[in-house]
């Protein structure tokens, strides 16, 4: 099982929001296609297709619990995803 697909299987599951590391996040959003760009501490995320865009801001070496729920719901509504063979 590969890293991003833990990162995704802990996002989608719900239950560990405030554990999960900003270099994770950020990894997987890259990983999904997302293009990134950086001002400042904030990652402002966009992908081709995907209506919203995504501005996360590091809590120290973890991500926002907030920021991490909106990441699930934009996976959920686009039905984006890594397969388990990485």
């Amino acid at each position: 099982m590969g890293k991003h697909y833990k990162v995704q299987t802990s996002i989608l599951s719900g239950r560990s929001d405030a554990n999960i590391g900003f270099g994770d996040l950020t990894g997987l959003l890259e990983r999904l296609g997302f293009t990134s760009r950086i001002r400042g501490d904030h990652h402002i995320f966009t992908k081709s297709g995907v209506d919203e865009i995504i501005n996360l801001q590091p809590d120290g070496h973890r991500s926002k619990p907030y920021q991490v729920k909106q990441v699930r719901g934009l996976l959920l509504k686009y039905r984006i995803g890594v397969d388990n063979h990485e």
